[in-house]
């Protein structure tokens, strides 16, 4: 099966120059960058390199706690963290990390794969939720490196997937030194599929900055606090339609809203704007800088990293990605900001989560505006209690140190 996949990755690699233009045109590649996909980089010598690969935003600021904690070990000279998606790299250059680095995920072809393993030399690769790339897993095995699955996340539809493989994904499964799964599910799946040392130590999207309980940003406080707001974060196509619906039922009540949609990805601006438009909403863009007034419906957040300052100014969140079949987005940030969450039927990627925040009155789930603006009105005025957001700073605290712990031991 190594062999069939070997030839449908080179054939893609043979492809790629016209996938990735087609990309660069969508803007989902960044065309400055585009050669680290080739494992093309500056001449440098890298030794014992500590490897993150993270796919996206979300993998992305599971780890940055992690990542803080690591540069702060002597033993780690070097850091790199690969991702494949622009965003992602957009969010990364916020940070201010002093030993860590980002770069593109190579093609998992196996000329590539062994040219990024001989470039970064890492001395552990962590792969982040459910990233597995049989190429590239197979050489880090052959070099002897350990292989870390962290905070290791499968749905039951993606376990599925590689059971039509089965013996190949047992082979690749396999050469995985240690699985950390975030649910008993993932567990159970990983050891079907062969993983031989598994442990739970819980999900390391608990985890949140404690300065974050109180802290707001001054600017955007002043900007909106003769308004009531309302955010809607995370959305994808359609859901803004919703929040749309949404909207021009709680204005009838709520004369001074403004809904805020900060969208999963922020390309899609204008096509949420020519969505908002056909229902005669007055929508103003964040990076614009235009004031906002009492005609202003929608307050669009159209760039990166600001989603935890507007989940300060709100006591109520829409968390998206659940009421497409996408899964459901990460709630967390938003309940430890004060926010109670409304989220769709959709929400499989983060069950257990969604379960516990449920048991604690905290999130509410339906598909139903008129459902969603009861919900609304009886939470806008009341700030989750300090105890409870406090209660999920917890947990996500012990789980972190669970997690570095684990990590520290293929440090040498």
């Amino acid at each position: 099966m190594f062999f069939t996949y070997r030839i449908l990755t080179n054939i893609l690699f043979l492809l790629s120059p016209i996938i990735f233009i087609f990309r660069i045109f969508k803007k989902k590649e960044d065309l400055n960058r585009i050669q680290e996909k080739y494992c093309i980089y500056p001449k440098k010598n890298f030794q014992n390199t500590i490897w993150f690969h993270a796919v996206s935003v979300g993998e992305l600021m599971s780890i940055i706690p992690l990542i803080i904690k690591l540069e702060k070990n002597k033993k780690v000279k070097k850091i790199i963290i690969t991702s494949s998606t622009i965003s992602s790299s957009k969010i990364f250059e916020k940070q201010k990390f002093k030993k860590t680095i980002h770069k593109f995920f190579p093609l998992d072809t196996n000329f590539l794969t062994k040219k990024f393993i001989n470039f970064w030399k890492p001395q552990v690769a962590i792969f982040v939720d459910s990233e597995i790339w049989p190429n590239m897993i197979r050489n880090l095995e052959k070099n002897q490196i350990p292989i870390i699955l962290l905070n290791a996340r499968f749905t039951q539809s993606s376990f599925k997937k590689w059971l039509i493989v089965k013996s190949f994904a047992k082979e690749i499964f396999a050469k995985i030194s240690i699985a950390l799964p975030q649910n008993t599910e993932t567990k159970k799946y990983l050891k079907i599929l062969g993983v031989k040392k598994i442990i739970t130590v819980g999900n390391l999207k608990y985890y949140g900055e404690k300065i974050l309980l109180n802290n707001k940003s001054s600017k955007l406080f002043e900007k909106f606090k003769k308004f009531k707001i309302f955010c809607a974060g995370s959305t994808h196509n359609t859901e803004e339609i919703l929040i749309s619906k949404l909207h021009i039922e709680l204005k009838k009540k709520l004369s001074n809203l403004i809904t805020v949609i900060i969208p999963r990805h922020i390309n899609r601006s204008e096509n949420i704007i020519n969505d908002l438009n056909k229902f005669k909403l007055n929508v103003v863009k964040h990076s614009t800088n235009q004031k906002i007034s009492k005609k202003t419906d929608i307050y669009l957040v159209d760039t990166f990293g600001e989603t935890k300052n507007f989940y300060n100014l709100s006591n109520i969140a829409f968390l998206g990605g659940s009421i497409v079949n996408h899964g459901g987005q990460n709630p967390l940030e938003a309940a430890r900001l004060g926010n109670y969450i409304i989220n769709g039927p959709n929400i499989a990627n983060f069950t257990e989560i969604y379960d516990y925040l449920k048991i604690k009155k905290i999130s509410y789930t339906t598909s139903s505006v008129l459902k969603m603006k009861v919900f609304v009105l009886s939470k806008i005025n009341k700030k989750l209690p300090l105890s409870k957001r406090k209660k999920i700073f917890y947990n996500g605290n012990k789980i972190l140190d669970n997690n570095l712990r684990i990590i520290e031991k293929y440090i040498q």
